[in-house]
């Protein structure tokens, strides 16, 4: 018989991403949220951690309040929490936090300093005053792609700035993100992009960082209604994934402590005012010794787990607050724990720093080590094979793409 609960969380967008944040709900409260997906992916419909419902045209802009409101009227009985497992769905809920506000307990910002802090250029501007170091940036346009020379050296990091609109494009040679290490190939993935596509939004072009997958860092918080700091973790990211489609996308990551930055990300957070969950990717630059950053996110990305497996529950965060009242204190992760969706050949393989795959060999002996997609209490014969076909996929993937280098920024 299925247990009610007096609260339900309604996931939408990114499904991996969805799964990890459902397995959280359910190992704090074992509550099975409800994930709402406008595409399909066989592993989370079968899970037995969450409930599964396609809503056609959900990311449509006169279906999403509609939608929504209707999945309030039908859960009227329980305090919904309305999260976003990615960038598209956040801006939606941001953009309509009032109507929905009615309804559903939401835990971001509003629209003004969303809109900054999804803005490269003015996120930049407002992290420098808080003592953030950047990468040289410039933001061109369908207009001016032609014209554009860029204002820094080589090598330099391509990126399209509407990535919802450029999943959608298919063409020859397909990246999520680019390098161009001089001015012929500048050129010919502008012309790759805005001639051979139908991606007309803007591109980012940003000096590159050198270093390997481990020179990334990623800053996790959990900020409250009061505007006040409940939950900050670092976590080294030892690897990445470096197939076209998911260059960049954390795969293994490691828990780190600094106090200083940890320091400087609560001061931030809470002169902006901010609440709910932010997450900073950065990277160390060798020449300097210093961190850039590179985003800041108002969504939990899929390697959030990474927190919870470390012994602090992210979402048990967001629930006590908005949902149950608690009250929290602020707490610094320290714990070391290793979190991974790769198999452990992929990982003991392709980390290139020797001593982080002793460790991360460490970690794993002593059980501090956690796969958030291959979770053994929530296996079926299907899924198990979906996520085992995966496993072995990443295999191949690495050992095809792997050699192409440098795609952290």
């Amino acid at each position: 018989m299925a247990i009610e609960h007096a609260f339900l969380p309604v996931l939408l967008g990114d499904e991996m991403n969805a799964y990890g944040m459902a397995r959280a709900f359910y190992e704090s409260y074992g509550v099975k949220p409800l994930a709402l997906n406008h595409t399909n992916m066989e592993k989370i419909q079968q899970s037995d951690l969450l409930i599964f419902r396609e809503v056609p045209r959900l990311h449509i802009e006169e279906r999403f309040v509609v939608s929504l409101k209707a999945i309030a009227e039908e859960f009227a009985g329980k305090k919904l929490l309305l999260l976003a497992c990615d960038e598209f769905y956040v801006k939606k809920i941001v953009q309509h936090k009032e109507e929905l506000a009615e309804y559903f307990a939401i835990p971001y910002v509003d629209a003004n300093l969303a809109n900054e802090l999804l803005t490269r250029e003015s996120m930049y501007e407002l992290c420098a005053k808080f003592g953030f170091l950047y990468p040289a940036m410039h933001v061109c346009t369908v207009n001016d792609y032609e014209e554009f020379d860029i204002p820094f050296e080589y090598p330099v990091v391509i990126k399209p700035l509407n990535m919802t609109k450029y999943a959608t494009c298919i063409f020859p040679g397909k990246k999520k993100v680019y390098i161009a290490k001089d001015n012929d190939e500048k050129d010919a993935i502008f012309h790759a992009i805005y001639k051979e596509s139908a991606y007309r939004d803007d591109l980012m072009v940003q000096q590159y960082i050198p270093g390997e997958d481990a020179h990334m860092c990623v800053v996790n918080a959990y900020v409250g209604q009061d505007s006040k700091v409940k939950l900050l973790s670092v976590g080294n990211p030892i690897l990445e994934e470096h197939s076209p489609e998911g260059i960049g996308r954390y795969v293994a990551i490691m828990t780190a402590y600094d106090k200083d930055l940890m320091d400087r990300v609560k001061l931030f957070l809470e002169e902006t005012r901010f609440q709910g969950f932010a997450t900073f990717d950065m990277k160390y630059d060798e020449r300097d010794g210093q961190y850039k950053l590179l985003s800041i996110e108002l969504h939990n990305e899929l390697s959030n787990y990474y927190v919870t497996a470390s012994g602090y529950n992210l979402m048990q965060y967001v629930a006590d607050d908005f949902i149950r009242g608690s009250k929290q204190q602020l707490t610094y992760v320290q714990n070391k724990h290793l979190w991974t969706i790769v198999p452990n050949g992929v990982l003991f393989k392709y980390v290139q720093n020797e001593q982080l795959v002793i460790e991360a060999k460490s970690l794993i002996r002593q059980g501090m080590a956690t796969d958030s997609i291959f979770n053994y209490k929530d296996m079926n014969a299907k899924r198990w094979l979906n996520i085992t076909l995966d496993n072995l996929s990443f295999y191949r993937q690495y050992k095809k793409y792997f050699n192409n280098k440098g795609l952290s920024n």
